[in-house]
């Protein structure tokens, strides 16, 4: 399954925002705080708890000049890649999330709109951490 998030317009150079989201810890900024629990960071990742019970687990996977690659830990129910694309224009930066995972007819009903809704808000939180 493949998802591709909305592109947002950051206010900062690709270079800070990649800065930023290199520290695992940083990551907690994005999320939906009232709709996950147990955050826990160190320098390899992040996880953290969604309603219904499901850790999520991102691991650092490295970057590119325009990506920062994580990828699913083990304590994560399925299989993923979670790609931050960064695109610099003249003043401020193109950012969008793109997420495939390894899931079945089943999950996929289940999972699709809840990560879309995610990754959207994940891109939204990310351009108000540079818009302050």
């Amino acid at each position: 399954m493949e998802l591709i998030g909305n592109k947002v317009t950051i206010n900062a150079s690709k270079e800070a925002i990649k800065e930023f989201l290199i520290v695992p810890s940083n990551i907690w900024h994005l999320l939906p705080q009232d709709k996950v629990s147990d955050f826990k960071a160190d320098e390899n990742g992040c996880s953290f708890k969604v309603q219904g019970g499901i850790t999520i687990s991102l691991l650092n996977n490295g970057t590119t000049d325009t990506t920062l690659l994580l990828k699913s830990g083990e304590k994560t129910p399925f299989t993923f890649e979670l790609t931050i694309h960064l695109d610099e224009n003249d003043d401020s930066t193109q950012g969008y999330f793109i997420f495939y995972g390894e899931v079945n007819m089943f999950l996929k009903m289940m999972v699709e709109k809840p990560l879309s809704a995610l990754f959207n808000y994940m891109s939204e939180k990310l351009k108000g951490q540079f818009d302050k």
